[in-house]
């Protein structure tokens, strides 16, 4: 996509936002909270959104909790980061493409030849959202534009109208990613082949992306103090599950499996959000 020929500067940029990076048993009525089924090591893993009937592969719905970590730690109101969804959406079908028209790449078809960035910073997830907010901040009153107007003034797509069918999508996944109480679920491949990074990685990228430490960490978990938010901890880390091999995330109550999606269990506690990995 075209840059916008001008606009004023936001109060942040993809540039100082590179700077910032660097079981318990169950209880038998084992209530299902989300969308849930059972994987096996062949299939595709496959994420549903609570309360909706979306589902997205891995990769969408990992690189979409990449998008709304962004928008949330560059305080884009929640209005904001459901006009990026919709746009990566459209644009990318939320993957992080190589190629796309004429030079556009990346999860926003991101043009380095006007202005975007470099091939390998508009192909890294976390740039690119944050070049795109940027461009959508810097919009007066893009708050009160349709979100297809919003998303169009920073694309320039040849197809203006095309980003409104995707409102409902990115509503849910903004929704399920920003707070709600299991509000992503994940069946996924056998971890032990489905990884593809491990725990120190993991452990970088909640810091990257939430600014929290992990407080206890063995060969195989980690746990992070529960914060303010520890659902939306809780959905990044099922949203990034197959890329990480896990096989299990607890919280207040609930824990995830990739079997059985979200359960109610005894002992999983309020006070911290703890991974497991295969």
């Amino acid at each position: 996509m075209n840059r916008p020929s001008s606009h004023s500067r936001s109060w942040f940029s993809a540039a100082s936002y590179r700077r910032v990076v660097p079981r318990a048993i169950a209880v038998a009525v084992a209530l299902l909270l989300a969308v849930a089924g059972c994987g096996s090591g062949d299939e595709p893993a496959v994420c549903g959104i609570r309360d909706s009937t979306y589902t997205f592969a891995a990769e969408q719905t990992a690189n979409a909790a990449t998008i709304a970590a962004v928008g949330r730690r560059l305080a884009v109101p929640e209005a904001g980061i459901t006009v990026a969804l919709a746009t990566a959406l459209q644009e990318s079908g939320l993957r992080n493409l190589p190629y796309g028209d004429r030079d556009s790449q990346g999860l926003f078809q991101q043009r380095p030849s006007q202005g975007w960035g470099t091939p390998e910073q508009v192909t890294e997830p976390r740039y690119a959202a944050a070049a795109f907010y940027d461009a959508l901040l810097a919009l007066p009153d893009w708050e009160q534009m349709r979100l297809t107007e919003a998303a169009q003034a920073v694309q320039r797509s040849a197809f203006p109208e095309a980003y409104q069918r995707w409102e409902g999508e990115a509503q849910a996944l903004t929704t399920a990613l920003g707070g709600q109480v299991a509000g992503v679920s994940c069946t996924a491949a056998d971890p032990a082949v489905a990884a593809e990074a491990g725990l120190a990685v993991l452990i970088g990228d909640v810091e990257t992306d939430f600014s929290v430490s992990a407080v206890r960490s063995t060969e195989s978990t980690a746990r992070w103090a529960a914060g303010d938010e520890p659902w939306v901890l809780a959905a990044w880390l099922v949203a990034n599950s197959e890329r990480f091999g896990l096989v299990a995330v607890a919280h207040d109550g609930r824990r995830w499996t990739p079997a059985d999606g979200w359960l109610y269990e005894i002992g999983s506690r309020a006070d911290e959000v703890v991974v497991e990995l295969g």
